[in-house]
């Protein structure tokens, strides 16, 4: 399998290159050369299959010849060692749980997945070091200072934007020590996603042997594809269209679950539900896209102006806007209304969400209006207690700790203060 840049102004490279190198010379995302559709058998009979044979049935063709049959099932059984459950919360709407990995959000899939592949590709350089440069809105800096603590030959820095992440996100990231490097940045998470693109395309930087752990590495986006078919193989009996919505930021999920429909899942429709960081939203009413500045909010995952992954779905529909209109709607908002919907679902059924979650529920319900027929999937992108701070005064309880933050609540946090893109080189070099 090769891939080429977006900016169609790069070489085309291998699964290899492309997970070391992050993002391409030019600036540009990778896109795989081809997507063959898997074999309608393999869907007809996805119900016995375990987890693991369907990950692995969704992803090789990505990877191709370059990590050993064996050796990928290996790094699948390892970066898929927690539940992905589907619980009802109300008829005809579903939360698809992907926080019960080691950090509690979803993105511990595609940290663990990359970690693995990194180290396999360095398991021969024990004299040349990788370094994982990582701009994170929240969550993503604890997946991947947990996916890849300890790895042989690669250092992480995890740049997040001061005051604007959540107190245990922060201390997911700040407190592991060892191989992780955490830099508070004087900012927003586009100042901190601009330092990274920067770092990347700074050649006296070039012996740093930078790569990126944002959804903008194929080997952090691709696996976010298994959640949807694990959801389709929890739902298949009940013969209805499945709508999926995502609360989205960067985009990287939702575009994973496009990449799955176009391998021939069977999803009816897809929401991305944002909240005032509207730039798709807005692109769909009006035909331009248009970013502006991220704006501070209780879903501060999502608090992206400038989703990376959106130029991907773009590339999925060919820019074909009537084909993409077709599959997709986008809707935003409020930290309002994200509050009042905590508080429905808390009240109506019983089920504890958190802002994104929330938001992903508010674009499910409006969506859902369009598909009477049709099984509505919110996907919970991360543990409630996450957010406790919002979560616990909207809905007036006490949350029980887990133990996977108990592990981090009281460490120390550890981080250095950056406001320029001269001080992050400075701290590599």
């Amino acid at each position: 399998m090769k891939y080429y840049s977006l900016n169609h102004n790069a070489p085309k490279v291998s699964f290899q290159e492309a997970v070391i190198q992050g993002l391409a010379t030019d600036k540009g995302l990778y896109f795989p050369e081809s997507i063959t559709p898997l074999d309608p058998s393999f869907f007809e009979k996805i119900e016995s299959l375990s987890h693991e044979e369907i990950a692995f049935e969704a992803i090789k063709q990505f990877v191709g010849d370059e990590i050993p049959t064996e050796k990928l099932k290996e790094i699948i059984a390892e970066t898929l060692v927690f539940d992905f459950p589907v619980v009802k919360v109300e008829d005809g709407i579903y939360s698809l749980e992907l926080f019960h990995g080691p950090t509690m959000a979803f993105k511990d899939v595609g940290a663990r997945f990359m970690s693995r592949c990194l180290g396999y590709f360095n398991k021969d350089k024990k004299d040349s070091k990788n370094t994982v440069l990582v701009a994170t809105s929240g969550d993503t800096g604890g997946a991947v200072a947990s996916g890849f603590l300890g790895v042989d030959s690669v250092d992480v820095v995890i740049l997040y934007p001061s005051g604007k992440v959540s107190d245990i996100q922060e201390k997911q990231l700040t407190t592991l020590g060892q191989n992780i490097k955490a830099l508070e940045v004087d900012g927003v998470f586009d100042d901190c996603q601009d330092m990274v693109k920067k770092a990347f395309l700074d050649e006296t930087l070039a012996h740093k042997n930078l790569t990126s752990a944002n959804s903008i590495n194929i080997a952090r986006w691709l696996p976010q594809m298994f959640y949807f078919f694990f959801a389709y193989k929890a739902l298949k009996s009940q013969n209805k269209p499945l709508v999926f919505s995502c609360p989205s930021g960067n985009f990287g999920n939702i575009c994973a679950g496009i990449m799955a429909k176009k391998l021939g899942l069977p999803i009816e429709h897809f929401v991305a539900s944002t909240n005032v960081n509207d730039t798709v939203p807005r692109f769909l009413e009006n035909g331009k896209y248009d970013p502006k500045p991220s704006k501070a909010t209780i879903s501060n995952a999502m608090d992206v102006g400038n989703p990376s992954n959106f130029i991907r779905i773009q590339e999925l529909y060919n820019n074909d806007l009537k084909a993409f209109e077709k599959d997709f709607s986008s809707y935003s908002y409020t930290d309002e209304e994200t509050l009042e919907a905590l508080k429905k679902i808390y009240n109506t059924d019983g089920y504890i969400a958190e802002p994104h979650g929330a938001v992903g529920y508010l674009g499910l319900k409006k969506e859902l209006e369009k598909h009477p027929n049709a099984i509505g999937i919110f996907l919970e992108t991360a543990h409630p207690i996450k957010f406790l701070d919002v979560v616990e005064p909207a809905l007036g309880i006490t949350l029980p700790i887990p133990a996977q933050i108990e592990s981090v609540i009281n460490e120390e946090k550890v981080s250095l203060k950056i406001g320029t893109y001269a001080e992050l080189k400075q701290f590599l070099l």
